[in-house]
């Protein structure tokens, strides 16, 4: 199949080329529980510069060459002899980690704290035709979502919502939550605030793009980062400033 391969490094980032797209063989069904995923999306983090820069080198026991892309989506090509409740052919998106479900953290459904391979950092990922990864690690999409419009909120959705949702459990209608940034993980935030809790969101932002993203989004307020921000919010807030 056809991959995106990272085979070195690159610490100042300056190479035209970080991976190079070449032939590697197809992912197999290993375990019972293993999926095999036609790749229909597979979104670009942040972290994967990190991870071409070498910053991951002693936090991962990956070996070059591998290949990143851990906001996966697409279509189930292959299934192991216990997986049931997917088919081939269905949509889905993936959980970043492939967690066996088996500890105390797992079964509160904190899967990112349970353990296990993690396609994209520690193993092989979704710059490719296919992924391996795990019936577990899997949400079905409905048919009238594409793979490639959702992939990255397997990680870009999970990072904003994991904040929005500790915010959520503090934050009462009256409140006033303040989203810094409405970028790629901001405007997915303001979402799930909304979504979450019944507070006020303000976003803050230097951009009046970014801000009219905000407002698209839900927000309840914007605000321009020209310095004089934390004024406006507290004059928004009547003096009281945001609890969130």
């Amino acid at each position: 199949m056809k991959a995106a391969v990272l085979n070195d490094y690159d610490t100042s980032l300056k190479r035209a080329d970080f991976v190079s797209y070449q032939e590697v063989p197809e992912p197999r069904i290993e375990q019972p529980t293993d999926v095999i995923v036609r790749i229909g999306g597979a979104g670009v983090c942040r972290t994967d510069l990190h991870v071409i820069e070498g910053l991951w080198r002693e936090r991962v026991s990956v070996k070059l060459p591998y290949i990143m892309g851990h906001e996966n989506a697409g279509w189930v090509e292959a299934i192991g002899s216990a997986v049931h409740g997917i088919k081939v052919g269905e949509p889905v998106i993936a959980h970043p980690v492939m967690s066996r479900g088996e500890t105390l953290a797992a079964r509160r459904g904190n899967d990112m704290h349970a353990g296990g391979a993690f396609p994209g950092i520690d193993s092989n990922g979704g710059y490719a035709e296919l992924l391996k990864t795990s019936e577990r690690a899997l949400v079905k999409l409905p048919r009238t979502l594409a793979p490639k419009d959702v992939a990255p909120y397997a990680d870009a959705g999970l990072t904003a919502y994991h904040a929005a949702k500790k915010a959520a459990g503090h934050l009462a209608p009256g409140d006033y939550a303040v989203v810094i940034g409405a970028g790629g993980l901001g405007h997915i935030g303001i979402q799930c605030l909304k979504a979450l809790c019944a507070a006020d969101v303000i976003a803050v932002d230097r951009s009046e793009l970014a801000l009219g993203l905000a407002k698209e989004s839900g927000a309840n307020h914007v605000v321009r980062a020209d310095g004089n921000e934390v004024e406006a919010v507290l004059s928004l807030t009547g003096g009281a400033g945001a609890r969130a």
